[in-house]
């Protein structure tokens, strides 16, 4: 995945429109820190529909992940162009994810490859936005994301919140009880065979961002960047999640429309001799079938490779 090496952004093509605002000094801002390669490990929770025709309409996958995340900076300053107020110009970052199944077969466990890009954007007058971030991601399960949000910088470790995996009607958080399925001491058809859990505790279903918890013990974090966006339009204005025909499904209801993407990314600087970086997130996808809104959510600890 390499560019041309004479490609790079032209924000100002013949004949020139009215300056832009200007990039900063460091386009990337925040994000400058995510450059390069980072591998690890983490945990993967989805609900997946399951055809009614079953008896049931949901099975619980879970999964212990290795994984591989790349950024690249992208060249020149991205355009956008002004109509109500100047040109502004945006420093960016190209990714791929890959995500696997460290219980399954090398030969077959992937789970989940997504090519994007991550925006640092100047502050506007129209509309008034500060200075933010987004995330652009596509993922060939039939879902384009537009998650937007805010960076920040601050010293100590992050504060990592409990979430859960707990159903609940759509538009109508907080989540149900537990379903059965979240209980690994029941035995169902409906979740990932005992065979394929080798890594994964109750623990980690009750509050999957323990993971990230727990990879932070006995380290002492000097700083902390949060890249935190979701599509929800909050905290920035806009964003959004885009579906197949197939997830968005008919009148009768979708099949698994992926209907919010919420995601908080933390680039650690870790106490050593010499200090290393750390990037750990916590992802949580809606998807939304059969009058719930089912909780995806995936976390991982990744060290810079």
């Amino acid at each position: 995945m390499n560019l041309e090496p004479n490609f790079a952004y032209n924000p100002n093509p013949s004949p020139p429109p009215p300056a832009p605002v200007p990039a900063p000094a460091d386009a990337l801002g925040l994000l400058a820190g995510l450059q390069g390669k980072w591998v690890g490990t983490g945990f993967n929770a989805i609900w997946r529909p399951n055809v009614l025709t079953s008896g049931q309409d949901r099975f619980l996958e879970l999964n212990s992940t290795s994984e591989i995340l790349e950024f690249d900076q992208i060249p020149g300053e991205i355009p956008n162009r002004g109509l109500l107020q100047p040109d502004i110009s945006m420093g960016g970052l190209r990714y791929l994810q890959q995500i696997s199944d460290v219980n399954l077969p090398a030969s077959n466990n992937g789970l989940h490859i997504e090519p994007g890009v991550w925006l640092n954007i100047p502050s506007t007058t129209n509309p008034a936005v500060s200075a933010s971030i987004a995330r652009l991601g596509s993922i060939p399960h039939g879902t384009t994301i537009l998650a937007q949000g805010l960076a920040s910088l601050a010293t100590g470790a992050p504060s990592i919140p409990l979430i859960n995996l707990n159903p609940f009607s759509i538009g109508n958080p907080p989540g149900t009880s537990p379903f059965p399925e979240q209980n690994l001491a029941t035995t169902t058809a409906f979740r990932t065979p005992a065979t394929q859990l080798a890594g994964i505790t109750q623990a980690m279903i009750d509050d999957p961002n323990s993971v990230l918890v727990a990879a932070l013990a006995g380290h002492t974090i000097v700083s902390t960047v949060t890249l935190h966006v979701s599509s929800a339009d909050l905290p920035v204005e806009g964003g959004g999640t885009l579906n197949t025909a197939f997830l968005v499904g008919g009148a009768a209801g979708p099949n698994a429309n992926a209907a919010v993407v919420t995601a908080t990314f933390w680039l650690e600087t870790v106490k050593g001799t010499p200090n290393v970086q750390q990037l750990q997130y916590s992802q949580t996808v809606l998807l939304n079938f059969n009058g719930l809104s089912w909780p995806h959510v995936t976390v991982a600890t990744l060290k810079a490779a």
